[in-house]
């Protein structure tokens, strides 16, 4: 008897390392010291020593349900990037810059080439917001796990003068607030999906004339990092007040995340038009309107309050750095919540 014969392979770990490599070494930035492999990964903070007082943030989540389509379209490049923007757009949204991330995959059993391109996704998200991949863990579960799945999650650092913090703070009534636009589902409400759709191979390949593609093709986009357009944003000049991550729990519970008391925002439905994959969603599974509000980004993945006088600046940093973006309500006295009307 040996470690193989009890379901894990050490020498399969080895190659998965060696196929990872190329994909991490595309990460680095100057700051990170040593090689890959080590014990730990490690980061000098030489660069950020001119901030007055330089704070260090912190986000991790994983892709959550949304893996099981992966395994069903065995295509396993793209989860990563959710990963990634699931943790560095929490990170954006108090105003950082993430600086590195490190990943942990649970597997049944190590297919060196299938971990290899969940990685090339987790490096694609980090070249994405500029953050370097200093470290990661993927760990064989035989008996724990079925051999063809996997479990994905992911802890990012990043790092924002203090006087840079975006706290909502200075909110108040008449700002506006802009939205940036989805790629879609993004990494949250896919147990519900699931239970809406038929999870099949058949059924994720079936074409749909309203999506402009396959259901499959669809849901499986990865979330869109927003780190670029909020720096887009300051590097205009623009204070951004208050922010929004717009992920589980949809408008209602992630907006009032960014009032403060004495504050309310108010969201217009018709001042951007929602994606078909939502609306196709809601009728297909009869889902009431709150729910869906609820539950779903419905086309829009980030919020940022900003003074009205400096809406149309935002509106032109966030389009440079090549997203899309609604002017999609305002803030108004009252009680701290949101009405979507």
């Amino acid at each position: 008897m040996d470690y193989k014969n009890a379901g894990v392979d050490i020498e399969a770990g080895y190659q998965s390392v060696e196929l990872m490599k190329k994909y991490v070494k595309e990460t680095m930035r100057p700051e990170v010291l040593g090689g890959i492999g080590g014990f730990s990964g490690a980061f000098s903070m030489e660069k950020i020593k001119n901030m007055e007082k330089p704070t260090l943030v912190s986000g991790t989540d994983g892709v959550g349900t949304k893996i099981k389509l992966a395994f069903l379209m065995d295509r396993h490049d793209t989860v990563g990037i959710d990963c990634v923007a699931m943790c560095v757009n929490d990170i954006a949204c108090a105003g950082g810059e993430p600086l590195f991330f490190l990943d942990y995959i649970a597997c049944g059993k190590n297919e060196p080439t299938k971990i290899a391109m969940i990685v090339k996704g987790v490096a694609e998200g980090c070249k994405q917001c500029g953050a370097a991949l200093i470290g990661g863990e993927t760990a064989e579960h035989p008996g724990l796990m079925p051999e063809d799945e996997y479990d994905l999650a992911g802890f990012a650092v990043g790092v924002v003068d203090e006087k840079d913090l975006i706290t909502g703070a200075g909110l108040r009534a008449g700002d506006k607030l802009i939205g940036i636009a989805s790629s879609g589902v993004h990494s949250n409400g896919f147990s519900l999906i699931r239970k809406v759709f038929e999870m099949t191979k058949e059924s994720l390949d079936t074409y749909y004339d309203e999506l402009g593609g396959t259901l499959g093709e669809i849901l499986l986009k990865p979330t869109i990092i927003y780190v670029n357009a909020l720096k887009s944003i300051k590097d205009s000049g623009v204070t951004i007040k208050a922010c929004s991550h717009i992920t589980g729990g949809g408008f209602y519970e992630n907006v009032p995340r960014m009032l403060h008391d004495g504050v309310h925002a108010v969201i217009r439905k018709d001042s951007y038009e929602v994606p078909a994959i939502f609306r196709l969603l809601q009728s297909k599974g009869g889902i009431d309107e709150h729910m869906m509000y609820n539950t779903y980004n419905m086309g829009i993945g980030m919020i940022v309050a900003v003074d009205a006088a400096d809406a149309d600046r935002t509106m032109e940093a966030v389009r440079a750095a090549g997203e899309t973006c609604y002017v999609i309500g305002e803030i108004r006295d009252g009680e701290k919540g949101v009405t979507i009307c």
